[in-house]
């Protein structure tokens, strides 16, 4: 059975490639534009991974991961894993990512290879 992702980045040409090389894999891709239309996918689908940008308008990708787990906390949902991505060298938003305990943090622009790999270990 195919695996569900959700990708979140406010960036469509980021979504799209995305979209792309994760469905040619063989998973199906949910895209949201930004955290809150993503909270309100979490509550329609459920997912076996998370792909957010960490640089976003309004929820960034960090505020979004901790808003998704506590809605998922109150439907009784288990936990999905996160993968966060990022175009900015920021430590600060690295540390709060690994304080979170993310499964991977991954710098724009990255190998796909690389990124494909990051998947299948974090999802199989």
């Amino acid at each position: 059975m195919a695996k569900n992702i959700l990708v979140i980045d406010d960036e469509e040409l980021v979504t799209k490639s995305l979209l792309k090389l994760l469905s040619k894999e063989g998973y199906n891709v949910v895209v949201a534009r930004s955290g809150k239309e993503a909270i309100g996918k979490i509550k329609d689908f459920d997912f076996d991974l998370i792909i957010s940008d960490v640089r976003m308008p309004e929820l960034d990708g960090i505020e979004t991961i901790k808003e998704i787990r506590a809605c998922l906390e109150k439907m009784n949902k288990k936990s999905i894993p996160e993968v966060l991505i990022t175009g900015y060298a920021d430590t600060d938003k690295y540390e709060k990512g690994m304080e979170l305990e993310v499964a991977d943090y991954l710098s724009k622009p990255f190998d796909n290879v690389e990124f494909l790999q990051v998947i299948k270990k974090v999802i199989g």
